[in-house]
């Protein structure tokens, strides 16, 4: 008796096409290059956003060491 293999299927989220997860699939969770060049280029285009308060670059701010303020070159 051999064992048949349980994967799970997600929907490909630019076109909701079907997705095997598993190491075969080179693009997932996107179904093809195509649909992840899309998506790349939404996000550069700045269709997607990530919901935050806006960023005044003018005011001081703390970076990861500790130091305040915009960079000094």
């Amino acid at each position: 008796m051999s064992m048949s293999h349980i994967y799970t299927v997600v929907r490909c989220p630019r076109c909701g096409k079907p997705v095997p997860w598993n190491e075969t699939q080179r693009f997932r969770p996107f179904c093809s290059e195509r649909c992840r060049l899309i998506d790349l280029g939404s996000w550069a285009n700045e269709d997607y956003a990530i919901p935050g308060e806006p960023i005044d670059p003018a005011e001081p701010s703390e970076d990861r060491n500790g130091a305040e303020g915009p960079p000094t070159d």
